[in-house]
């Protein structure tokens, strides 16, 4: 199936100097691919981005939402690349970081998924109310459809889903799409220590030896609620996760008087898993808003997306240090 963004997209996006000339003309999943580092294709194109974004999520480089950006998590994401692989630090693709990557896997970066009957099955919510107050009166804080799902599922904008996939219909059965091709079997990997890089906006992920094997965007506190400092670590790790609001927090927006308890779910305020710290009220957990990390502030936490915090979480135990480094 040959599915081909939309034309005049592609156009405004040359126009608005978000992409490469190469990205003003229809392209299909085979040119994601099949993209190679050239002239024709330069760093700045589509099909590059989105080629070196999915190797980078597939080889434990994150960089939040696949999106075909190449903003800051990208950059930092590919910073983490080149440093592991003892490559000069560049902020945008070089023929040296370009094969090693590309050398890390051979399958195909975008591929073919059927939508199943629970992927449209729900139960979904119409839209997630802003206020906590409206939150903590709905029974599950559900994905609001089978975009958002399979976006999440896959690690993507939901955006570049509906450019990829312009006429299908994601909400049927046995529609066939283009998702990124990040699920994969991973080696069981015990982390022992997480560095958490408040000036980067990062989150890194360490084992036993020493090796770098998680590296993730965050959004880490603010200047109302700073992130703590110095080492703590982890006392428990929580799956799908109730939040309780105590109204000492005094949010921003929030003018609620008494404790509010919301209920789990991927659109929770801390995400699908959340990490405890041994400092009353801290952790690292997931979010409503993947799109936003990195870009924003959190309340004081570490947020990640919710597929990086279920990554790490996998790897982290009860003790895993936390180190919080200015």
């Amino acid at each position: 199936m040959a599915l081909t963004l939309n034309r005049t997209f592609a156009i405004c996006l040359v126009a608005a100097g978000l992409a490469g000339p190469a990205s003003a003309r229809e392209w299909t999943r085979a040119d994601v691919n099949d993209a190679e580092l050239s002239a024709a294709q330069p760093g700045t194109s589509r099909p590059v981005l989105i080629k070196a974004q999915v190797l980078l999520d597939r080889a434990g480089f994150s960089s939040g939402v696949i999106d075909g950006r190449a903003a800051t998590n990208f950059i930092n994401a590919l910073h983490a690349f080149q440093q592991q692989n003892g490559l000069p630090e560049r902020d945008d693709l070089d023929p040296a970081t370009w094969a090693k990557l590309v050398a890390t896997s051979e399958d195909p970066v975008l591929t073919e998924y059927v939508v199943t009957p629970e992927d449209v099955r729900g139960p979904f919510v119409p839209e997630i109310p802003f206020s906590f107050e409206k939150k903590a009166e709905l029974k599950r804080l559900a994905y609001t459809g089978p975009s958002e799902l399979l976006a999440e599922r896959f690690h993507m904008d939901e955006d570049l889903l509906d450019e990829l996939n312009p006429e299908a219909a994601v909400d049927r059965p046995g529609t066939t799409i283009v998702v990124a091709n990040v699920n994969k079997i991973v080696p069981r990997v015990e982390v022992t220590r997480v560095v958490v890089e408040k000036a980067q906006r990062s989150v890194r992920a360490y084992d036993r030896d020493g090796k770098l094997v998680g590296f993730y965007p965050a959004s880490i506190g603010s200047d109302e609620k700073p992130a703590p400092s110095g080492t703590l670590r982890i006392t428990r790790v929580v799956r799908e996760p109730v939040y309780f609001y105590n109204p000492k927090f005094r949010f921003p927006g929030v003018q609620a008087q008494r404790r509010l308890k919301i209920a789990p779910g991927p659109n929770n305020p801390v995400g699908s898993v959340w990490m405890n710290l041994n400092e009353r009220s801290y952790g690292i957990h997931g979010t409503a808003e993947p799109a936003k990390i990195g870009r924003t502030y959190s309340h004081g936490c570490v947020r990640l997306t919710n597929w990086d915090a279920r990554a790490l979480a996998a790897m982290v135990k009860k003790g895993t240090v936390v180190e919080f480094v200015d």
